[in-house]
């Protein structure tokens, strides 16, 4: 007989839709992938039972009440829900579902918060003293209200307490954060085996940045430097220099490297590395290939260089970086 694992999603209005349905279809295939073997058992609790409206517009149907649910849960996990208001999003703290989290997340094998969900478990005490992640948009408010908690806004998830707590990243981050759980659980085969189903890499693991080198800044009001750089992210292995760049732009490279920097907020030859150590770092993750084939493929020249800029942007080196994330198959 498998090793049962309850798994509690908190569900409570306007709540955020896939942290929900996303960790919830995750289980559902890992028990289909071992045909049964793996023992989850999801259910929604929530303030009652009956419909609960999501952020979506979508209702759904919760199977238990908050005051029922008892001991023996596995895994906990608490999503979060967001109020727009002029200053941006701002992660809703209900007091229902907190008082509720702080009682039942002692009787919890382990315990995740999914998006800005970290708010309900900092602000049930949960992650007083430790790192923590949430969605990047609410980082900010997170460590304002709870100067307790070390706030990291760039990993896709952490793992702290000895493996009893986790805190996620935002919307699809959901997904890695239920893998990884998976995995914990039942083995990496598992959790390769659900990610097909779902035709998504287990590659994004835990220390991985929530953001691409394109996405981790605003749009360029510049549309030109917006479409430089995507191009940069296609010729990573060609001639980049400043020169290199301002001469395809017609600026002179002093007028380009003001654009730039205005537009992006990095000069030309940090943007230039950062999207290179990223380049390498999908390498190092998917491939078996020497190191000073991985600092060619994407730009960096030699192994040295590829090291340099590791310890610059990463603070560790290619080597330790693949040993942590290198993606295993069957």
């Amino acid at each position: 007989m498998p090793t049962p694992h309850r798994v509690v999603i908190a569900v409570f209005p306007d709540v955020d839709l896939l942290d929900v349905t996303g960790p919830a279809e995750v289980f559902a295939l890992a028990n289909r992938e071992t045909a049964g073997r793996a023992g989850y058992r999801v259910r929604l609790a929530g303030p009652t039972v009956g419909a609960v409206r999501t952020s979506a517009g979508v209702r759904l149907l919760t199977d238990v009440a908050f005051e029922d649910v008892g001991g023996q849960v596995d895994t906990l996990l608490v999503p979060g829900a967001v109020d727009m208001t002029d200053d941006g999003p701002r992660a809703r703290i209900d007091d229902a579902v907190v008082s509720w989290v702080r009682e039942t997340a002692p009787h919890a094998r382990r315990v995740a918060s999914v998006c800005v969900g970290a708010h309900l478990l900092a602000a049930a005490g949960l992650l007083d003293g430790r790192t923590a992640t949430t969605h990047w948009s609410t980082a900010d408010q997170l460590a304002a209200d709870h100067p307790g908690v070390t706030v990291d806004p760039d990993p896709i998830f952490v793992r702290t307490d000895r493996g009893r707590l986790w805190t996620g990243a935002g919307i699809s981050a959901c997904l890695d954060l239920s893998l990884a759980l998976v995995a914990e659980d039942l083995g990496e085969e598992a959790a390769l085996a659900v990610a097909r189903q779902l035709v998504v890499y287990l590659k994004r693991q835990g220390g991985q940045s929530q953001f691409s080198v394109p996405l981790s800044r605003p749009p360029a009001g510049r549309r030109d430097i917006d479409e430089l750089c995507l191009w940069i992210a296609d010729h990573l292995d060609e001639e980049l220099s400043a020169p290199a760049l301002a001469a395809r732009m017609c600026l002179s490279e002093r007028h380009f490297a003001r654009v730039f920097k205005q537009e992006t907020g990095t000069t030309p030859g940090a943007y230039v590395e950062a999207a290179r150590v990223e380049a390498a770092r999908r390498a190092l993750e998917a491939t078996d290939d020497p190191l000073d084939l991985v600092a060619s493929a994407s730009g960096l020249g030699s192994a040295e260089t590829l090291h340099r800029a590791f310890r610059r942007q990463l603070a560790t080196t290619p080597a330790a970086y693949r040993r942590s994330f290198r993606t295993r198959t069957v």
